[in-house]
């Protein structure tokens, strides 16, 4: 009888120690700064999904590409991602992560209001797209950078909150994109909507640097 109430105990005891740790390693998720980082990477990144979820019909009818032209576009696409992420870390490291993001930002949500002006300038939008598109991977690197730097004792719930950021960024774009298209605006309006998805990122970014700034200004 003593030996199965010890083996009762054991087993409670035992099962509140994943609990436990499960808590223990969200509790970075109390902290402001982290949740501004997620927002962050959510709308900074969304806003580049809202033009590029829908980068084929623009380029095939406002640009005038034909349709076999888009893998060519795509691999362009997909280097500019590749050189995107190699330069946010490099630049990182030389000038600060919250820094590149910042300033990254800027130029996506520039990108894509120059292609909602200019999307039917052929060359011009696929420089625009190589543009967005690296910057979308630029900044990559540097939010998980910042968002691991603040989830201490939980990195692997900080990491794990960057991919849902950016999974959430990655449907809320591609939501809002589609939303002036079945108005009947076309092809051109994802990235004007883009445009201030992006901004609430942009703003995110600037009140964590802002604050960052004030605490380190106190030490």
């Amino acid at each position: 009888m003593t030996l199965k109430w010890k083996e009762n105990i054991d087993h409670h005891l035992f099962g509140l120690v994943p609990r436990f740790l499960w808590l223990t390693r969200c509790r970075f998720l109390k902290n402001l700064a982290p949740w501004l980082l997620i927002f962050t990477t959510m709308f900074g990144n969304g806003g580049i999904f809202c033009w590029y979820s829908y980068v084929t019909p623009l380029m095939t009818h406002v640009a005038g590409f034909s349709e076999n032209s888009m893998t060519f576009i795509m691999v362009l696409a997909g280097l500019s991602m590749t050189v995107g992420n190699l330069m946010g870390g490099k630049f990182s490291d030389q000038y600060g992560a919250a820094r590149v993001v910042k300033y990254t930002q800027v130029i996506m949500a520039s990108g894509l209001l120059a292609i909602f002006f200019a999307a039917s300038v052929s060359w011009l939008a696929v420089i625009l797209m190589c543009i967005c598109t690296a910057g979308l991977f630029a900044v990559s690197a540097p939010q998980q950078l910042l968002l691991l730097r603040n989830s201490r004792g939980g990195e692997m719930m900080g990491a794990a909150c960057v991919q849902v950021a950016f999974n959430l960024g990655n449907a809320i774009g591609a939501y809002a994109g589609g939303l002036p298209i079945d108005a009947g605006l076309g092809y051109r309006y994802p990235a004007l909507v883009g445009v201030f998805i992006v901004l609430i990122g942009f703003v995110a970014v600037s009140l964590y640097s802002k604050r960052e700034s004030a605490s380190l200004s106190k030490i």
